[in-house]
């Protein structure tokens, strides 16, 4: 206690209200020339209404500062002094919202080792280099689902300091002993005996009590959203990956402590009663769903759970499933069962009126190739306006925000272009060659 207050008093010694002052003034500044900056005018050969789910004719989109300012149908002349930029035979969409990434690390063979080698550090400077790959590729929101450095990425790219979307950051996730997010899966017993077991601060439960201080321990670490694994998984060090591991008290406890912090939860489930047991507590979306069932399904409807299906995760451990090594052999047959059946869940739940958001896993397959979700989608067999829909206005929802995943007057200047029209061709969405987040533009097709 003594220290924390020496601390605190060192920190107000080496800040004075002065200093403080001078950095708000500058904050305000920085905003107060985005606001003076020209306008920028884009033309579009097409525009996605992600309200409507449908693909426009030629619209006009003038963007003030970090907002939409007006949108035209036609080709609307520019104010004097405005930048024009004209994207051709190109359909202009809201930028994209991933909801479920892991921007500190990228599935590899090594990836077991790697934990014990690598430092924080190590993971963020590679998350850098992911989150630029992840905007690029026109995602301009996501919501990372567990991993202590994206809450450091979400405020360096804040802060201006590296490109990369902008972050609804979980820190680590809610486990269970043993379960799919305990940090000590497959420690030898000397390793586990120094570490000790781990409890409420490093993200494992065992209790009501223990639930609420997990919430708590959260909020202290600066998260946006919360991640529980309400069942196991398929990459963990441990043998299940569907059975439950949460007592419906436990989750309902979690679920009521984020409420309190105005935190939605995200639920990472394949196995049926773990699932069912996390819509009952209240939680917001469910991710991955593999086993989900027609009682999950009807428990969901009623209670306006939303559903994110990660099925390039799942195409991914299949694949990598055959490659011998690859995998610990514990992991091993959890990603060839489970890997393979995700894209099937996806498609009964929209046909059952399960409400889908957008959401691929990244991390465990490749950062970039985000937008292959959209193709495993319509595979399945849900129509390609609706996957967009399902990463713009759906993803918002999700999230909780209302000024992104519409290109509207009002919301921010989120927007990007692809040739083509995506609803006739979902293939298209592979060639996004423009990016703008928040009025600034990332990406520029070739001229």
């Amino acid at each position: 206690m003594r220290l924390a207050c020496l601390c605190a008093a060192l920190l107000a010694a080496a800040l004075p209200a002065s200093a403080l002052a001078s950095a708000a003034a500058s904050a305000a500044a920085a905003d107060a020339s985005a606001d003076a900056a020209p306008p920028t005018v884009l033309h579009c050969a097409r525009l996605f209404d992600a309200r409507a789910g449908r693909v426009l004719g030629p619209h006009t989109i003038a963007i003030a500062g970090a907002r939409i300012a007006a949108v035209t149908p036609g080709r609307a002349p520019a104010p004097a002094g405005a930048r024009v930029l004209d994207l051709g035979d190109r359909t202009c969409l809201p930028g994209w919202t991933d909801l479920h990434v892991h921007l500190g690390s990228q599935s590899s063979p090594r990836s077991y080792e790697e934990g014990f080698r690598l430092d924080d550090v190590d993971f963020a400077l590679r998350g850098v280099g992911y989150a630029r790959k992840t905007l690029l590729a026109g995602f301009t929101s996501v919501r990372d689902l567990g991993g202590e450095v994206a809450l450091h990425l979400r405020d360096a790219i804040n802060q201006g300091l590296i490109d990369g979307p902008r972050i609804w950051a979980a820190g680590k996730s809610i486990a269970t002993t043993g379960g799919h997010a305990d940090p000590t899966n497959g420690y030898n017993s000397a390793l586990a005996h120094l570490v000790g077991p781990p409890g409420p601060t490093e993200g494992v439960i065992n209790s009501v009590d223990d639930a609420r201080q997990a919430v708590r321990q959260r909020y202290k670490d600066g998260s946006d959203v919360i991640k529980i694994t309400a069942t196991g998984g398929v990459l963990s060090y441990a043998k299940s990956a569907d059975a439950p591991q949460f007592t419906v008290e436990e989750a309902r406890a979690i679920v009521d402590t984020a409420r309190d912090y105005g935190y939605r939860v995200a639920a990472h489930a394949h196995g049926e009663e773990g699932m069912y047991r996390a819509v009952l507590a209240g939680v917001t979306s469910i991710e991955h769903g593999t086993y989900m069932s027609p009682r999950v399904m009807a428990l969901m409807k009623q209670r306006g759970t939303w559903y994110v299906p990660t099925l390039s995760a799942g195409r991914f451990v299949a694949d990598k499933a055959k490659v011998e090594g690859y995998f610990p052999e514990v992991v091993r047959p959890k990603a060839a069962r489970i890997g393979a059946l995700i894209q099937d869940t996806a498609g009964r739940a929209y046909r059952n009126g399960v409400k889908i958001a957008f959401g691929t896993d990244a991390g465990v397959g490749p950062h970039g190739d985000n937008a292959r979700e959209f193709l495993y989608m319509v595979e399945a067999g849900i129509p390609a306006a609706y996957a967009l829909q399902a990463a713009t206005v759906h993803a918002a929802e999700v999230l909780g925000v209302d000024d992104q995943g519409v290109l509207a007057p009002g919301m921010r200047a989120d927007v990007i272009a692809l040739p083509g029209d995506p609803v006739a061709d979902i293939r298209n969405v592979l060639a996004v060659d423009f990016v703008m987040k928040d009025g600034r533009v990332y990406r520029e097709p070739a001229r």
